[in-house]
């Protein structure tokens, strides 16, 4: 028998985490079952994830027996649940989600077993930007929305029934460019950096920090008035800020991230209409509690209304929020599951970013597979940190999806491809 197929136990204590996910999925389902009119569809959506998880554990012991045990099971776990309330939420649109999340199950084993994507993403960076450029200037130019709505933002490119969102494929090719771009400069960001701050009489910063900080904050400034994507907008160059920040170690750079936050929001805030209801129901949204801030009140009532224990599965009425079952799943969450849930999502999430970041830092001295890690799992971390602050009402609303809980079929290919990756860069640690 090969050495790689023989149990070890970070591979037993994989198995033992999938099988606590599948009994709790199990028995939210059991409970959605008898509180609501039975239905077959329930339980083949539970099926699907058991086979994915099955399947995925399977091929991932098979051709990555050293990668990092707890990451699939997190990531499964967290999916499951997502797949749980939008059966609760939105019936039609779970079959859905399941069949995407076979999709992107199959889309992370293709990327983390493939022996050269990491190679290719280095190599390849200019043509991944181009690519990039031209997926931004697709969408403007054709871009369209699902809901079919003339005034929303046209974020997706579509064939027939079939939408994908350009931007959720962007992200990974950013972080990849970034990591290529800053790894090689890496050195002399941080040679530089130092020298600056040695001499106190040097006040200017290196070109090579400046240059790539402009041109990020262009594109998000590009994406926000052409498209009107906050969420993006903001979730790239925070992404990109933190980025410089790791490779160089200046803290000026984030300063100056900061402050060109704070002037672009105030020039959006100026000019777009979008941009202006979302911070004036972020100040105060009880004066438009009925109107343009329904959304959001709604979804403080229904933190409210969860407790400590939550009101109880398919027992609230968190679809009073529109569009729950999307950018709100985590308000749903909190009225049916309370606190306890809310809690558990967060400290599910912050394993998953401690992991990341663990990826990293085993490889040090590898500085294109350590930024490749630290910006895979900042984009996962800062895009949950600003739903979860919007919803709240602690961040303005910015659109962006919960990471494998929220309904979106590119949403959750792409986390998917990004778990894949980090597999595999757990897998090559030194």
């Amino acid at each position: 028998m090969s050495l790689d197929l023989i149990p070890t136990p970070s591979s037993r204590r994989e198995k033992v985490l999938l099988i606590l996910a599948g009994v709790f999925i199990f028995v939210g389902m059991l409970a959605l079952w008898l509180t609501r009119e039975p239905d077959i569809s329930y339980w083949l959506v539970f099926v699907t994830w058991v086979g994915c998880a099955v399947g995925g554990t399977v091929v991932l012991n098979r051709y990555l027996p050293k990668r990092d045990t707890l990451l699939f099971p997190l990531v499964m776990f967290l999916s499951g649940w997502g797949l749980l309330l939008i059966e609760r939420l939105a019936p039609f649109f779970a079959d859905r989600q399941a069949i995407w999340l076979i999709v992107s199950v199959i889309a992370m084993l293709l990327t983390a077993i493939f022996p050269y994507v990491l190679h290719w993403l280095r190599t390849y960076r200019y043509i991944l930007l181009a690519l990039t450029l031209i997926l931004l200037v697709s969408t403007i130019r054709f871009g369209s929305n699902p809901s079919g709505n003339i005034f929303a933002p046209r974020l997706w490119l579509g064939i027939g029934s079939i939408f994908f969102q350009p931007s959720e494929l962007m992200k990974i090719i950013i972080v990849a460019f970034l990591a290529s771009y800053l790894g090689e400069q890496s050195a002399t960001l941080r040679t530089k950096s130092n020298e600056s701050f040695g001499d106190h009489s040097r006040l200017g910063v290196s070109p090579r920090l400046i240059g790539p900080t402009l041109l990020m904050w262009g594109l998000s400034v590009i994406i926000l008035v052409w498209q009107r994507d906050l969420g993006t907008a903001m979730l790239f160059f925070i992404v990109f800020i933190l980025l410089l920040y790791v490779s160089s170690g200046d803290i000026r750079i984030m300063i100056g991230g900061v402050g060109l936050v704070i002037i672009a929001a105030f020039i959006a805030y100026q000019l777009f209409a979008v941009v202006q209801l979302r911070i004036d129901i972020w100040l105060n949204p009880w004066a438009e509690a009925d109107g343009r801030a329904y959304q959001i009140v709604q979804s403080l009532l229904a933190f409210g209304s969860g407790g400590i224990f939550g009101t109880g599965i398919g027992q609230g009425f968190p679809d009073y929020i529109p569009v729950v079952h999307s950018d709100f799943v985590f308000s749903a969450l909190a009225e049916e599951w309370g606190l306890l849930g809310v809690i558990t999502v967060l400290g599910c999430f912050a394993v998953l970013v401690m992991r990341g970041l663990r990826i990293s830092m085993i490889h040090a001295g590898r500085p294109f597979y350590t930024l490749l890690a630290v910006g895979l799992t900042m984009m996962l971390a800062v895009q949950s940190l600003l739903i979860m602050g919007g919803v709240l009402k602690v961040l303005p609303l910015t659109g962006v999806t919960l990471p494998f809980m929220s309904y979106g079929g590119s949403s959750l290919l792409v986390s998917f491809i990004m778990l894949g990756l980090l597999l595999r860069l757990s897998s090559e640690a030194r």
